[in-house]
């Protein structure tokens, strides 16, 4: 990781030196959060966000999209268990969940009051982000966690932070080619990284290369024709594959994001 931090480290004084680092400035709300409560026993909203049921016209319109021409439609009663969710630990149905939104919205409104830099930053957001940044071993600041609304907004931020990095090294300028990052993406990745990946390869920040799905003979193949390019100097190939290959982003199912040497 330290090719990578040296990087972001640089591109953070190109900001600073500018006057262009912004900080999220907390809005303190008027009462304390409530005490925490814990339930030591699974409850039935446990399964109340997985368990579905569909009637049976939608439910033959599903199961006619996928392989599932095995299933016997009259022998189905609708009910399903839903696999493909975020919610399978049930937080939504959780009581503790639903009272403490009733609440906040009772007592602070709905909706935020503006973007995280202006005024939509509160003493709550910086508590989550701590509580998060404590949960994950993190120090417990907010740039060590960035509550995003949702997942599919975090991914598309990661991949435009990644490949701002080269822009901001090279201020007032478009960043030479040798001087761009280069990402490499499993052709079957989700929708919200290919998407950030496309917003940043059009603003010509990164150079992208797709390699098949799990193939790791492709990607090793996409590896060695950037090591062999004839336009690049050994120095600069080996400063492209040191920061490219000492952050590796993976989503796991508890929606952690987490870096590893590769």
């Amino acid at each position: 990781m330290v090719q990578w931090d040296a990087l972001v480290d640089a591109a953070l004084a190109r900001l600073a030196a500018r006057s262009l680092l912004r900080a999220t400035r907390p809005i303190a709300l008027a009462l304390p959060p409530a005490a925490p409560r814990t339930f030591p026993d699974p409850g039935p909203w446990d399964r109340a966000a997985v368990e579905v049921r569909l009637d049976r016209a939608t439910l033959q319109e599903w199961l006619a999209e996928g392989d599932e021409a095995s299933v016997n439609l009259e022998e189905s009663d609708g009910n399903l268990i839903l696999f493909s969710g975020n919610d399978y630990i049930g937080l939504s149905s959780h009581p503790a969940i639903r009272e403490a939104a009733v609440k906040a919205a009772q007592e602070y409104g709905m909706g935020p009051r503006g973007s995280a830099l202006i005024c939509g930053y509160t003493t709550y957001h910086k508590l989550v982000e701590e509580s998060l940044a404590e949960l994950k071993k993190k120090r417990a600041v907010p740039q060590d966690c960035l509550l995003c609304p949702t997942g599919f907004s975090a991914n598309m931020a990661v991949m435009t932070a990644l490949g701002s990095i080269s822009s901001l090294l090279a201020v007032g300028r478009k960043p030479a080619e040798d001087e761009r990052i280069a990402i490499f993406s499993d052709a079957l990745n989700h929708a919200s990284i290919i998407d950030g990946l496309r917003l940043v390869e059009r603003q010509q920040e990164v150079v992208v290369f797709v390699y098949k799905h799990c193939d790791m003979s492709h990607l090793d193949s996409l590896l060695l024709r950037i090591t062999l390019s004839a336009s690049h100097s050994s120095d600069d190939i080996k400063r492209l594959v040191d920061a490219l290959t000492s952050w590796l982003p993976v989503k796991h199912d508890e929606s952690y994001a987490i870096a590893s040497k590769l």
